[in-house]
């Protein structure tokens, strides 16, 4: 069992904070000059949270990318320690040809993290309620604008959602990985009746991995152990096209009579996703979904090799069993499980904008998630998971088809929903999810960030 440092880990890492903290605001820095930027730090370093310090009205914390570290002049043989997707960042054309950031998602078309508005700091803050993060905005504010060693690129509410649910209506969150070293096995066991442990080195440097190892730490001069506890950040900006998804799902559904049954719609959305908009596993409730009204559903104690196997529940395709196969990746389940444990993340994002008043009308608001996650290898969990089964054509035996739901298009745009005696077909798939903005981020432990304060 890991025995992790929480003190020095800081808590965005070991909790998203949503349980009681459902307001968020991400702020995007640039670094002017680095003198008074340390200043800055160390006027804040105080109110970073850390595993152990959870406060009861506000969160903090904070990551930084590999062109704030240029700026902090490390030097070529301390980057070159930390990963080539980081060092690279995601507006490159290697990283979006890996994540298959195409047409309107490409990263010239983007509203920050681009050439043209590149950022070096991110501020995670999460509050209690509008008020308590709307003074602590301020009160941010107050001390970057008399500090003048960074400034603000862009200020991202997410804001208080209604519900747990994503905008297309489904429950988010659900499946994911307990950190092992944490105290969270047991209340993912009582709230889903599964709970997968993964070790802390799979998202945590410093600690063993999946693969019994430890991994090098990002290293520098003055610190060889800069990188312990940290771990790297993932974030994206991803608009949602509410309408567009429930329209093409009404024109699917629709019978020889012209009447498109919503239940219908919900099926197909179901088959699409993996799970019903309770978060009901479609694997294990075929039918129609066991909860209704907008009860949740987070059973996670599910696989696919000995009940699904060939996708009569959940489609081989489905953007769930893409993103975490479980038991199905190979004929041997152990293998299978064994393989993908080495692959996960876990999740931290939140849904921003207001909640559409009809599905099938365009408001012309913009709505979406900001997907966020953890990991200590970007190339080999986010970016794999992306490359290798989100946007793979030929994922685990399929044809020329990729995630029905935030998957690439361009010519590809079919969705097989496996059956007996004949499968069936879904085509013209449009984009549903448009990415907006992205960088990768370096969140260091406690004892890195007060080095990097000065």
């Amino acid at each position: 069992m890991a025995n992790l440092d929480t003190a020095d880990i800081q808590g965005f890492v070991l909790s998203s904070y949503a349980k009681n903290m459902p307001c968020a605001n991400y702020m995007l820095l640039k670094i002017n000059n680095v003198a008074p930027c340390k200043d800055w730090l160390k006027a804040i370093f105080n109110q970073i949270t850390t595993g152990v310090d959870r406060k009861n009205d506000y969160c903090l914390n904070i990551a930084f990318t590999a062109t704030a570290f240029r700026k902090f002049n490390f030097t070529e043989s301390e980057l070159i320690t930390f990963s080539v997707p980081f060092l690279e960042g995601m507006s490159t054309k290697t990283r979006q040809n890996i994540l298959g950031d195409e047409g309107n998602s490409a990263a010239t078309a983007w509203s920050w993290g681009n050439e043209e508005s590149p950022v070096d700091i991110v501020l995670l803050l999460f509050a209690t309620n509008e008020t308590e993060i709307a003074e602590r905005l301020a009160d941010i504010r107050a001390g970057i604008d008399l500090n003048k060693g960074v400034e603000i690129i862009q200020s991202l509410s997410a804001g208080r959602q209604p519900t747990s649910h994503e905008h297309f209506g489904f429950l988010d969150g659900v499946g994911q990985p307990v950190i092992e070293g944490t105290d969270k096995k047991a209340t993912q066991l009582n709230r889903t009746g599964h709970a997968t442990v993964i070790k802390a080195g799979e998202f945590i440097l410093g600690y063993e991995n999946e693969m019994q190892k430890i991994d090098d730490l990002p290293s520098l001069n003055t610190m060889k152990d800069f990188g312990r506890n940290g771990t790297y950040v993932v974030f994206r900006q991803l608009e949602q096209q509410v309408d567009k998804l429930w329209n093409y799902l009404k024109e699917k559904t629709t019978n020889s009579d012209g009447v498109s049954p919503l239940i219908e719609q919900e099926r197909l959305a179901a088959k699409m996703v993996g799970r019903w908009k309770s978060g009901a596993p479609i694997s294990v409730y075929r039918q129609s979904d066991p909860a209704t009204g907008g009860s949740i559903n987070e059973e996670n104690n599910f696989g696919f090799a000995k009940d699904d196997k060939d996708g009569f529940g959940c489609p081989i395709g489905a953007h769930i069993r893409r993103s975490n196969p479980r038991d199905s990746l190979f004929g041997d389940p152990e293998l299978s499980l064994l393989t993908v444990n080495r692959h996960r993340i876990v999740r931290r994002g939140r849904s921003y904008g207001d909640r559409t008043k009809d599905v099938y009308q365009n408001d012309g608001k913009e709505r979406g998630l900001f997907f966020l996650c953890i990991n200590s290898n970007i190339e080999r969990q986010f970016e794999f998971i992306q490359q290798t089964w989100v946007n793979n054509p030929n994922f685990d035996s399929l044809n020329y088809e990729n995630d029905p739901i935030i998957g690439v298009r361009n010519d590809i745009n079919a969705f097989t929903i496996q059956g007996c005696p004949a499968r069936t077909r879904v085509h013209q798939l449009p984009d549903f999810v448009t990415t907006k903005g992205g960088a990768y981020f370096f969140m260091p432990g406690m004892k890195a960030l007060k080095l990097l304060a000065g």
